[in-house]
């Protein structure tokens, strides 16, 4: 799992990420020094729940990506089955590699 954090990393703009449950446990993660793993994971889990229950009163699906842009950066968050996958970003990343090296790293987990 490390190694495919560590992988997804590498892509320009990458602070780092993390792989959370549902319910804020970690289950791994390899995020910058600056980034507090718990904190990072309490939010992403927190997140996605609320949005969740939003849909559901919508009578939506839950989504399968969300994406937070602020003036600091940016954080994707993304349904990998197991878990949340959180990246956290740059303000200016290139927004479209950010997501095709997410898919490509939540494939990677779904086949472990």
């Amino acid at each position: 799992m490390y190694n495919i954090l560590g992988d997804l990393n590498k892509t320009s703009g990458i602070q780092g990420s993390m792989l959370v449950g549902g319910d804020g446990i970690i289950i791994a993660a390899d995020l910058d020094e600056r980034l507090e793993d718990e904190t990072v994971g309490a939010l992403a889990a927190s997140i996605v729940s609320n949005v969740n229950k939003a849909m559901e009163r919508l009578k939506q699906h839950n989504p399968d990506r969300i994406t937070i842009e602020a003036g600091e950066g940016k954080i994707f968050l993304n349904d990998a089955g197991v878990g949340i996958l959180a990246v956290v970003t740059e303000p200016e990343v290139n927004v479209g590699m950010v997501r095709l090296e997410i898919k490509n790293a939540i494939s990677r987990i779904k086949g472990q």
